[in-house]
């Protein structure tokens, strides 16, 4: 199943970049949404490239009686955010898997950062697969909403820190 979103901030792409490799704006973020044990193993440039790397735990409210056997209320996921050195216009593309851990659950996805109307247009796809047997696609279709909630949450976190 599938999540997408796209927001726009008011600040060019490379003020977005370095809002998104800050380790204390990356502690924040997660520290706002309620994860724990928060590890940043990378944070940085790579090169052009940039690398966000963290292991953290996180907390699934409303996990439905099909998911319990697959999934738990606490897990740890661990997230490697890649962002691709700018393109000629600025713009950069990035990719971002998260794996949970001890769990079937694959989360993959596509970032774009674009100039857009004197700032940056943000745009994130993603999608997850469950490999498990007859429950994988409701868990996976169950997890889309808390996983769009999130991204919804992590642009509106981002809009706020960069309109300071």
């Amino acid at each position: 199943m599938a999540f997408s979103g796209a927001t726009h901030y008011p600040v060019p792409v490379e003020a977005v970049a370095a809002c998104f490799v800050d380790p204390a704006v990356v502690r924040a973020r997660y520290d706002a949404a309620g994860d724990r044990d928060l590890e940043v193993l990378e944070c940085g440039a790579d090169g052009e490239d940039l690398v966000i790397h963290t292991r953290r735990t996180v907390d699934v409210e409303g996990l439905p009686g099909f998911a319990t056997k697959v999934l738990r209320p606490t897990n740890t996921m661990e997230q490697v955010d890649c962002w691709d050195a700018p393109d000629a216009d600025g713009a950069r593309s990035g990719t971002f898997t998260i794996d949970v851990k001890g769990a079937p659950v694959k989360i993959r996805g596509t970032m774009r950062l674009e100039p857009a109307g004197g700032g940056t247009h943000h745009t994130v796809r993603g999608e997850f697969s469950v490999s498990v047997p007859l429950v994988g696609g409701r868990i996976a279709a169950w997890a889309e909403g808390p996983a769009q909630q999130r991204l919804e949450a992590e642009f509106a976190f981002h809009a706020a820190r960069l309109a300071d």
